[in-house]
């Protein structure tokens, strides 16, 4: 396949190119600057200097191509940066406005298939009670572009192709900020945003994430969870992580702290039991980490991290 990719520098997008090099396809990616081109093409990729809101110029650089895959966001660098006003305004014009211009221009390419990111954690707080992919979606107001996202994605269906939609759960791995801020604050003591222990939080490596997509590739038409086989509870996420620090188990703060926090924050704080049994039955594909029980070490070790005796 020759494929189209957005989002190629990001944490998902950087592993996924060598991983469809791997397989034998083609990948031309969006590059918005010189450094991003110059980083494509390191990864082995043909950069295309295109802009994501265009579509005669996206339409002309997707022509022969057969595939598009759009990881396209701008997500805050820190949990303080997310929280202030506008943190998010520019990732609701790629999902909202860029994500149906993406489509659109996927369409008149005659390309055959478009794959786009989603966000699993606007599924309703259910408690332990597993999450599948007819569970209605309940987003926060700082991320209710993810539906237009979503539409975007099934209009191309709609229009002929086969649009697939990748809802990603939590990511972590050791180029995620969201990582390294929460052993900052594990180390001392603490877990950065308030929960409830019993609480299930569904995440996902990126590199995991990464060879997800290069599986949807083959999965029909619709909608898919992509997180660990196994998520768990709050308290034992956290303990986890700090076992592997050799630090104490973090204090949580409570979580009646969250609504005076922001809709963010409540979001995050939801119980969601999520299952990708989906995906694995529709494509074969499985996590190399079946859970953050051997997601963190790896994590941790390539972070340099780990305490010198586990190292």
């Amino acid at each position: 396949m020759k494929i189209f990719l957005t989002g190629a520098t990001g944490v998902v997008g950087r592993r996924l190119v060598p991983i469809l090099l791997a397989r034998g396809h083609q990948v031309a990616a969006m590059a918005r600057s010189p450094a991003n081109a110059e980083a494509i093409a390191r990864l082995g990729g043909e950069p295309v200097r295109v802009e994501l809101f265009g579509e005669i110029a996206l339409s002309r650089a997707m022509t022969g191509c057969d595939a598009a895959i759009n990881l396209a966001t701008h997500i805050p660098d820190s949990s303080l940066a997310a929280l202030r006003p506008g943190a998010w305004a520019e990732n609701d014009r790629i999902r909202k406005l860029g994500s149906e211009t993406l489509a659109r221009a996927a369409t008149a390419a005659g390309v055959g298939v478009l794959i786009q990111e989603s966000f699993a954690p606007v599924y309703p707080d259910r408690g332990a009670a597993w999450i599948d992919e007819t569970a209605p979606l309940q987003p926060a107001r700082y991320n209710r572009t993810v539906a237009d996202a979503e539409r975007a994605a099934h209009g191309f269906s709609a229009r002929g192709g086969r649009g697939i939609v990748l809802r990603f759960g939590a990511f972590y791995g050791p180029d995620a900020w969201q990582v390294a801020e929460l052993i900052r604050f594990i180390r001392k003591g603490w877990v950065p945003l308030p929960a409830r222990p019993e609480s299930f939080i569904s995440p996902v490596s990126h590199d995991d994430a990464a060879s997800a997509v290069a599986a949807a590739l083959a999965a029909e038409a619709g909608t898919y969870n992509v997180v660990d086989d196994r998520p768990l509870p709050r308290r034992e996420f956290y303990d986890l992580l700090a076992a592997e620090l050799d630090v104490p188990p973090p204090k949580l703060p409570p979580f009646w702290l969250a609504p005076a926090m922001g809709s963010l924050v409540r979001l995050l704080g939801r119980s969601q039991r999520i299952s990708n049994r989906k995906l694995r039955e529709a494509t074969g594909w499985a996590p190399l980490y079946p859970s953050v029980r051997e997601g963190w070490p790896a994590t941790l070790r390539e972070m340099g991290e780990l305490p010198r005796h586990a190292a």
